[in-house]
């Protein structure tokens, strides 16, 4: 059995050569993972096309969702996008955010942070930062963003709850998340779960959605709400690299979800509990 840093090896990798890939392999694929599929639609993310602040050259068809659509975005926030690929999140972010606010996306691939980084210098963008950095150990000091928002990446990382602590941690009183993420309902089949491929692609790495919305909870965010939910379906060309005839049949009637969720979720604003602390 893999263990946590190994598995994180294997994505980042895996990531590494996804950012050199054009982003029609991508969306032909199970988030870049290379399991081409026949099937001509693209099997995890939305679409971004009509979205102020889109730029075609950051976005590489990763995503599983629109989190920057829900994650209520004000002129002059502090943004951070964790997991910011080619910067895709981060530039429409930064149309909500306008020139007074800021950006920062933090990624721990080399090779996204500088396809990011000279997407933002073609645009001009100057109050758009790219850190390398872990998400569970985030390259910024407590209590600064506004906003916080994540497409398809936390379904990647092995240790879900210290990502959720360093969110809260990150976040300012009363500040709020809106993440993209696979969550599954159901057991997922083995075969899949132990490739390597399917883990840095999309869903092997993907817990039970109760399980999911428990660890935002006991990591004591309030006003949590799914804003958007849809089923994820996987062509059977590519179950079929992983899975028998009769294991697909099997897998198809067993009752298994996959599911793409963006959820909402607030940092408690801090109360007062003595005289003077307020102006602290």
């Amino acid at each position: 059995m893999e263990t946590q840093e190994q598995i994180k090896e294997m994505v980042r990798q895996k990531y590494s050569e996804i950012a050199l890939q054009e982003k029609e392999t991508n969306e032909a694929s199970c988030c870049g993972s290379g399991c081409c599929s026949t099937e001509v639609y693209n099997i995890m993310s939305d679409d971004y096309t009509n979205l102020k602040g889109y730029n075609p050259d950051a976005d590489l068809g990763l995503g599983c969702g629109l989190p920057t659509q829900f994650a209520r975005i004000s002129k002059g926030d502090l943004v951070i996008d964790l997991g910011s690929g080619a910067g895709n999140d981060c530039f429409i972010a930064r149309s909500e955010t306008g020139e007074t606010g800021k950006v920062i996306g933090i990624d721990f691939t080399d090779a996204m942070i500088d396809k990011a980084r000279k997407n933002a210098e073609k645009l001009g963008f100057h109050n758009v930062e790219f850190r390398k950095g872990d998400i569970e150990k985030m390259p910024v000091t407590s209590n600064i963003a506004d906003v916080i928002v994540s497409n398809c990446v936390l379904n990647l990382v092995p240790n879900k709850d210290g990502v959720f602590k360093e969110i809260k941690r990150v976040l300012k009183p009363g500040g709020h998340f809106s993440i993209s993420d696979i969550v599954l309902a159901g057991s997922l089949p083995d075969k899949i779960r132990k490739t390597a491929e399917m883990y840095s692609g999309c869903v092997s790495g993907a817990v039970q959605k109760q399980a999911y919305m428990e660890l935002i909870e006991i990591n004591g965010f309030q006003n949590i709400i799914i804003q958007k939910e849809k089923p994820i379906v996987i062509p059977d060309d590519i179950l079929a690299a992983y899975l028998s005839a009769e294991e697909i049949r099997e897998f198809k009637s067993s009752g298994t979800g996959i599911y793409s969720i963006t959820v909402f979720a607030e940092k408690p604003a801090e109360a007062c509990c003595e005289p003077g602390c307020c102006s602290n």
